[in-house]
């Protein structure tokens, strides 16, 4: 489904960074923490009394990214904001990509990980700190400004005999075979030692970022409970220190599909593999049942103005207020107001209401391919096409006869222009951006035809 946004009102801004704390200036560790739980982002944690004393200072915390693909995605965004609001709230963020970790790969409960090449690793590892950059503040001047670590810096240089003797010696088998996924392979397929032995390295990413960065607390995804409080442990075991741990909780869709996927895949955060529009639509098309929970989670809106946007998507159920306000918020966030203000208008002119001539042709062009692309060869066009041919083509009815009948009706559109003669012939002239026509029945169904 593919939804026209309400016109953008003037003077609405959605900046990056730096952005008004959601909590307010200075929040308290209790409106943190409070906040926190209200948005349903705190699935397990160490001891919430020492954590909540810890927390009430401003402290070093991390959160780590694997590069097991070329671009993070929507569920990433979890952790993302999670540490956008710490910071917000005056704590410092480290942010930690995974360039050795990625280099093994967390266990799965499915099968073995296949093992991707160090260059694409490092490739992609450098992609992810491109994106991670993004949504922090890596500002010199500010005194909670992010850092960027790369796990590889410290493993590659780490001998068999140091990662046994001296790390190893900290870890309990039978504890590590409580692992869901582990069981869960050894009950299968098997699992290999490389993969078995993953735990082992991202527990000690956690010592290095103890020692080196003073850091107290770790947070992450539910799934990685284990991994994280393995690190807690070790922590304490090699340095007599205590640290903290806290995971928010894997989100769930209603209707039961996996969160951020589609039809056409996952929702990834590069704008190369899911366009604007399509990033746009994905949250436009959430289910009614799942976005109050998305606004919570997603949204750095203080919580008063979510509680009224949902207030009054409910009392106007059939205008999506609640995810058309999501949908250009994270669009903004994640690819910039240029991009959202593109993606509205080319939205708007599919369904008449901008001029199809006048928009960006990259949002174009996605927005059409989103809908439903249909094609026909360019030589067609050079020959003259007739437009009930056309019409046909675009499936937007069953055949020529019925092209004609809408045509009579007045139903029948090319590039917002409502057709009038059936013996009308389509040239190159035509063509949007020389390769789109845009095939519209009625005010709301239309497919882009891609001429090639």
């Amino acid at each position: 489904t593919h939804r026209a946004p309400p016109r953008r009102r003037a003077g609405v801004r959605h900046p990056r960074w730096p952005a008004t704390a959601a909590l307010g200036e200075n929040p308290s560790v209790t409106d943190l923490l409070e906040d926190l739980q209200w948005r349903g982002l705190i699935a397990d944690s160490t001891d919430r009394d020492e954590l909540a004393a810890l927390l009430g200072g401003s402290q070093t915390f991390y959160c780590g990214f694997d590069p097991t693909a070329a671009s993070l995605h929507v569920g990433n965004l979890v952790q993302i904001l999670t540490m956008r609001r710490l910071q917000d709230a005056g704590h410092r963020p480290l942010a930690l990509v995974g360039g050795a970790t990625g280099l093994i790969g967390d266990p799965k409960s499915s099968g073995e990980r296949s093992l991707n090449a160090a260059e694409t690793v490092t490739a992609w590892s450098q992609r992810i700190e491109s994106q991670l950059r993004h949504f922090l503040d890596f500002d010199d001047s500010a005194s909670n400004r992010a850092a960027m670590v790369n796990n590889y810096s410290w493993t590659e240089g780490l001998g068999a005999i140091e990662l046994l003797r001296d790390i190893g010696k900290h870890f309990s088998v039978n504890r590590m075979l409580d692992r869901e996924a582990v069981r869960a392979r050894l009950e299968g397929s098997g699992i290999s030692y490389t993969e078995f032995s993953y735990q082992l390295l991202q527990a000690y990413d956690y010592v290095r970022l103890h020692l080196d960065h003073g850091c107290m607390l770790q947070t992450g995804g539910s799934d990685q409970w284990g991994n994280i409080t393995a690190g807690v442990d070790l922590v304490r075991r090699m340095t007599g220190d205590s640290v903290h741990a806290l995971t928010t909780p894997l989100l769930e869709k209603a209707d039961g599909t996996k969160f951020g996927k589609t039809e056409s895949g996952t929702v990834w955060l590069d704008p190369d593999l899911t366009p604007p529009y399509a990033f746009y639509q994905f949250w436009v098309n959430a289910d009614d049942r799942d976005v109050a929970q998305y606004l919570k989670v997603f949204s750095l809106r203080p919580r008063a103005e979510i509680e009224e946007l949902l207030t009054s998507s409910q009392e106007r159920p059939h205008a999506r207020l609640a995810q058309v306000a999501l949908a250009e918020e994270l669009t903004s966030l994640v690819h910039g107001e240029a991009a959202c203000l593109a993606v509205q208008t080319a939205s708007q002119a599919l369904f008449g209401r901008q001029e199809l001539q006048d928009q960006d042709p990259g949002a174009l062009s996605a927005a059409l391919r989103e809908a439903g692309e249909r094609t026909v060869a360019r030589a067609e066009l050079d020959a003259g096409l007739p437009v009930v041919d056309l019409l046909a083509a675009s499936e937007l009815v069953a055949g020529k006869g019925a092209a004609r009948r809408m045509i009579k009706e007045g139903g029948a559109y090319l590039n917002n222009e409502r057709i009038t003669d059936e013996t009308r012939v389509v040239t190159a002239d035509d063509l949007l951006n020389d390769e789109w026509l845009v095939v519209r029945r009625g005010r709301k169904n239309f497919v882009g035809v891609h001429v090639v």
